[in-house]
């Protein structure tokens, strides 16, 4: 069970530092519809997406390097939840992805029994 949850921790941190440095160094796709209306709002901000993508790496870093591994967990969590709802309402092409990634996030958090018990103890009075 170490090498799954080691496996595990490992392909969120890629994920996320991948993710995070991309969206700095590359143009997204075009995008319709309301994903790209989406985007645009988000954009418009002018602060919400380099915070996303700076938590993304700065959390994937924490998941690479096996430090602080709950605190990367509970941060990613509501990332993960806003990231499957804009797959499974405006773009459901991304929608396995990111289904994945909560499942992977779920056995981290809660079944790995290196870091459920100091997730779970946060659920507690």
């Amino acid at each position: 069970m170490k090498k799954l949850t080691l496996l595990c921790r490992i392909v969120l941190g890629l994920i996320f530092v991948g993710s995070g440095v991309a969206f700095f160094f590359t143009t997204p796709p075009p995008l319709e519809g309301a994903m790209a209306d989406f985007f645009k709002g988000m954009t418009a901000t002018g602060y919400f997406f380099p915070l996303l993508k700076g938590t993304e790496i700065f959390c994937g870093l924490l998941l690479l390097s096996g430090f602080a591994v709950p605190l990367a967990l509970v941060i990613l969590a509501p990332i993960l939840v806003n990231i499957f709802c804009v797959h499974a309402f405006l773009m459901p092409s991304g929608l396995v992805l990111a289904t994945v990634l909560g499942l992977i996030e779920v056995y981290l958090a809660f079944f790995s029994a290196e870091y459920s018990p100091q997730i779970k103890s946060l659920f507690r009075r």
